[in-house]
């Protein structure tokens, strides 16, 4: 399993187990020469769960990603996207 995968995957059961719709809850993956984007989305009813208050949530899934991305020289950086595009 590629880092980047595991990395979605972290995120997604973090995010999931956090709403209560996890049926709406998505990761994408913006990939680039050296980085990585994964796109969190969820329902416009479980925003303030995902970033949590101050943004500590999100901040904290946030070092997660790129503590794992660190030591392969990568950078990740994850948003937070109210519902579907």
């Amino acid at each position: 399993m590629s880092t980047h995968a595991s990395m979605k995957e972290l995120i997604e059961f973090v995010a999931k187990s956090l709403v209560n719709d996890p049926s709406q809850v998505t990761v994408s993956e913006i990939k680039g020469q050296n980085s990585l984007t994964l796109e969190l989305r969820v329902g416009p009813e479980d925003m303030g769960r995902v970033i949590g208050k101050g943004g500590r949530t999100v901040n904290a899934m946030r070092t997660l990603v790129q503590v794992g991305a660190a030591g392969q020289g990568k950078r990740v950086t994850l948003e937070v996207i109210e519902g579907f595009s």
